[in-house]
């Protein structure tokens, strides 16, 4: 091999070296030991010297060509080394400063428990044939109290029970409905028989505990017609009782009671078995206070303008959150009303999982 060809052959396996370098300590190893003080091209310069002069005119310039382009691919070589360690540095500390995309109103909202469930009674009693009544917070003593046979001094009628507001200037008294009955009292008064309706709203009592709040949901429900009868009122809520919490049968007993608007007046209690922690409707061997039910009494209908000597019919009234209580699991009442987004994260339903009685009530 001539001289030049040795200077080829150098330049070949330094130029590799360079382009194999990982990273820039391997590039200085390289450098090191082709341009260092021993390194394979400095040792070629140092023979330069000892060259006669037509040698070194002709090696001269090789010698020089070859270091000037080591030196020309270890700095293109460093420069390319330095910007992939940029690179790397860059996405390893990469901060995505933009928000988040959000969720939509579909997504994250959710229905209240107690909403959810007044459209769950208002799919079942649709289906039976009752069509909904509301109407105001704020009543009047005599729709409240006189209209539904509360006698004068009864204890409900006192401060202790009752959210009264102030007295007018001509005696009269405003209240918070301590329950949804006046709904019924204006609907006998405003339609004619026969009536088949359901009456969901919020009511008011003076009572704070685990299972009462000042303010609660109830409904309640009323049949006026020639021939109604309290065979008609236990068909009426074994099927709401067995649809709404989904079961296929349910025993229900019925206890004599008292009621000012009904007579004769009853409690109900439904078959269940309690556990620690939930109580299941339809089975076992307990037994579990569900609603209040009656005939309407005859001074009720007379008073709203219906003649008790041509129409009877039948009432009842529970606590919808109550019945939210036992069907989903909650065990504080209070936790209804607390507005803990949480809380209505882990009971709250899905905006559109609207109730049916073909494609689930809770489905």
């Amino acid at each position: 091999m001539t001289d030049i060809d040795s200077l080829n052959a150098l330049e070949a396996d330094v130029l590799a070296q360079v382009a194999g370098a990982a990273d820039e300590a391997a590039l200085e190893a390289v450098r090191v030991a082709a341009l260092g003080k021993k390194g394979s091209v400095s040792e070629k310069l140092k023979t330069l010297g000892s060259m006669s002069p037509d040698d070194r005119k002709t090696f001269g310039p090789a010698l020089n060509a070859l270091r000037d382009r080591v030196a020309a691919a270890l700095g293109e070589r460093k420069a390319a080394l330095a910007d992939a360690a940029l690179e790397a540095r860059l996405a390893s500390e990469r901060l995505d400063v933009s928000l988040p995309v959000r969720e939509s109103g579909l997504e994250t909202g959710r229905i209240h428990p107690v909403s959810q469930v007044m459209d769950e009674l208002t799919a079942i009693f649709s289906a039976m044939g009752f069509s909904v009544a509301e109407g105001p917070d704020i009543e009047t003593d005599e729709l409240n109290f006189t209209a539904l046979n509360f006698p004068v001094g009864h204890p409900a009628r006192e401060m202790h029970d009752t959210f009264f507001l102030p007295e007018k200037p001509n005696g009269e008294r405003l209240l918070l409905r301590t329950h949804t009955s006046p709904v019924q009292v204006r609907t006998m008064r405003s339609t004619q028989p026969p009536i088949r309706v359901i009456c969901p709203g919020r009511t008011y009592r003076f009572d704070m505990d685990q299972t009462h709040t000042p303010m609660f949901h109830q409904v309640e429900g009323l049949v006026i017609d020639k021939e109604a009868h309290l065979g008609h009122l236990r068909w009426v809520l074994e099927e709401f009782l067995k649809t709404f919490f989904e079961v296929p049968s349910v025993e229900l007993r019925f206890r004599p009671s008292f009621f000012p608007f009904t007579e004769p007046s009853m409690e109900v209690d439904v078959r269940c078995r309690k556990l620690p922690n939930e109580v299941r409707i339809g089975e076992g061997d307990d037994w579990l206070e569900i609603l209040g039910c009656g005939m309407v009494h005859p001074n009720v209908l007379r008073n709203c303008g219906v003649d008790p000597d041509v129409y009877q019919g039948f009432a009842w009234g529970m606590g919808i959150d109550r019945i939210a209580m036992l069907k989903y699991g909650m065990p504080d009442l209070r936790d209804l009303f607390s507005a803990d987004a949480r809380w209505l994260s882990h009971y709250g339903f899905r905006p559109l999982d609207f109730p049916t009685l073909a494609g689930g009530l809770s489905s």
